[in-house]
């Protein structure tokens, strides 16, 4: 007979069980700070210059065409040689804040580059004009036009104010709409006098411009309330066609904005609402301790009765937004990996205006950025379905790159944009040639960490007993991640295995 165990026998024997080391790349994660880089090459390897948008004291803004993909960008560039230390330390600072700012009505900054004379930002490209030109010639603007448009200033201002940035130089001209449409989108741009605060701290430097400047700046004691001041003035500018504080010289105004007395003259005010005249003296209360705050403001009953209450007017796309959610499947971590970058280098203003509404309509309490139970809430007010715990922590694991805890902008529209028109032939085909620097027609692994690579990648603890060096495990890491990628192992990747690889994303 054959040699059979008991089962007293089989109980007693069990092998261990044996844990599997955990995969270098689990522990890889690309967020939106980390594509943001400074490349080594010349700009002029890589754009085109076009014209010149405008000149300042800074140095001027170009627009730019991409040689290999043909997008338009504008450039920032600065005379290092004309403006010395403090100015380049200046445009650092505002490059370090712009990697981490990610919002949906905030200018995004997609590289840089200096040489030996210049330093150079590459930023998207806003067709559209200033916010100044659209009271410019006017008088006024409609109060349903002055809500949208501060609805929007509002909701940047928070969440920079959330993430310990001020601004100091708000302005309608520091406001940009993002195409020439009827329903343009705003964005604020020009970091330049940014700074990241502690809460409490008291900053003292003097900066801003003489019509928008609060007067606790120019006393040199001031919080991030000062922005609000200047999104007061700004409201007062949209709604009667000239600021709370004039003079025939910048002393004078100057002097006014520190007495800080200003009315509404009934001539000019008479058919304005007395929401809008009492939210502009909120946020125009001298003393910065009762001013009241960029979520206060934004929460203010005059947007909810100009406004109306918001609901989501394309509510089957806002289904077909969190259904996306769920359906996206990354294989693999280089395939995750390349899909943030093309989101990030390639989607375009029409791609991610069908996600806007969704993503603020999701975004309850005005923050700029969307929580747990925000997400599930969502998901039953527009889908109809409760999703489970488990469900809700699939989902936060899928779109939480940077591990905030919240979901950025950016993070959402990476897994509810339209898939099958960012992986077109001809994106696929320019994100390759994009990777391929050499233009041998194959990627390497150096090819491939030199764009997706973040600077630091955190050193993890393989077991108990082994650690590795930043070195060791970095190297490790990309070729693991290579071989996902290398389908017949020969140390390549073709423009067919790229091609293959990315497709898999819309087959699930």
């Amino acid at each position: 007979m054959g040699s059979c165990i008991s089962t007293s026998q089989q109980s007693s024997t069990v092998a261990p069980v044996t844990v599997p080391r955990p995969s270098k790349a689990q522990s890889f994660r690309l967020t939106q700070a980390d594509l943001v880089k400074e490349k080594t090459n010349r700009i002029l390897d890589d754009y085109i210059f076009v014209e010149t948008l405008g000149k300042g004291g800074f140095g001027e803004v170009r627009k730019a065409k991409h040689k290999k993909t043909g997008i338009v960008r504008a450039v920032k560039v600065l005379h290092r040689l004309r403006h010395g230390v403090e100015q380049y330390e200046k445009i650092l600072n505002e490059i370090q804040i712009l990697k981490n700012l990610d919002h949906p009505h905030i200018m995004k900054i997609i590289e840089f580059y200096q040489d030996d004379a210049k330093l150079y930002i590459v930023t998207e490209f806003y067709e559209g004009n200033e916010l100044f030109s659209k009271v410019s010639g006017r008088h006024s603007l409609e109060e349903y036009q002055v809500a949208t448009i501060m609805n929007q200033i509002l909701s940047a201002v928070n969440y920079c104010h959330k993430n310990k940035v001020v601004h100091r130089d708000l302005k309608p001209e520091n406001i940009m709409y993002e195409s020439k449409k009827d329903d343009a989108v705003l964005k604020v741009i020009d970091f330049g006098t940014s700074q990241a605060f502690q809460v409490g701290e008291t900053l003292h430097k003097p900066l801003g411009t003489c019509y928008y400047v609060a007067p606790e700046v120019l006393k040199k004691e001031y919080n991030e309330k000062c922005d609000i001041w200047s999104c007061g003035v700004i409201m007062f500018f949209l709604l009667c066609g000239h600021p709370p504080f004039m003079g025939s010289t910048e002393k004078r105004i100057l002097e006014r904005v520190l007495l800080g007395h200003f009315d509404f003259d009934e001539s000019e005010w008479a058919g304005i609402t007395p929401g809008a005249k009492e939210l502009i003296r909120k946020m125009l209360e001298y003393e910065p301790s009762k001013r009241i705050s960029a979520e206060e403001a934004l929460n203010d009953r005059w947007f909810t009765e100009i406004l109306g209450r918001k609901e989501i007017k394309n509510h089957d796309q806002a289904a077909k937004n969190l259904k996306s959610i769920q359906k996206f499947r990354a294989e693999k971590k280089i395939q995750e990996a390349i899909w943030i970058f093309m989101v990030s280098f390639f989607s375009s203003k029409d791609d991610r205006s069908k996600l806007l509404e969704t993503f603020k309509a999701l975004d309850k309490d005005k923050n700029g950025t969307l929580s747990r139970e925000e997400i599930k809430e969502g998901f039953r007010e527009i889908t109809g379905v409760d999703r489970t715990d488990e469900e809700i922590d699939d989902i936060m694991q899928k779109m939480d790159q940077n591990e905030s805890g919240n979901i950025d902008y950016s993070e959402f529209v990476a897994l509810t944009i339209d898939q099958m028109h960012l992986l077109s032939k001809s994106k696929l085909e320019a994100a390759f040639k994009l990777f391929d620097e050499d233009g041998n027609g194959y990627l390497t692994v150096d090819e491939l960490k030199d764009f997706l690579s973040p600077e630091r990648i955190k050193v993890v603890q393989i077991d108990k007993k082994e650690e590795e060096s930043t070195e060791e495990f970095e190297k490790g890491l990309w070729e693991e991640m290579m071989n996902e990628v290398d389908a017949n192992h020969d140390g390549k990747v073709s423009m067919q295995e790229f091609k293959e690889l990315m497709l898999r994303l819309v087959k699930h």
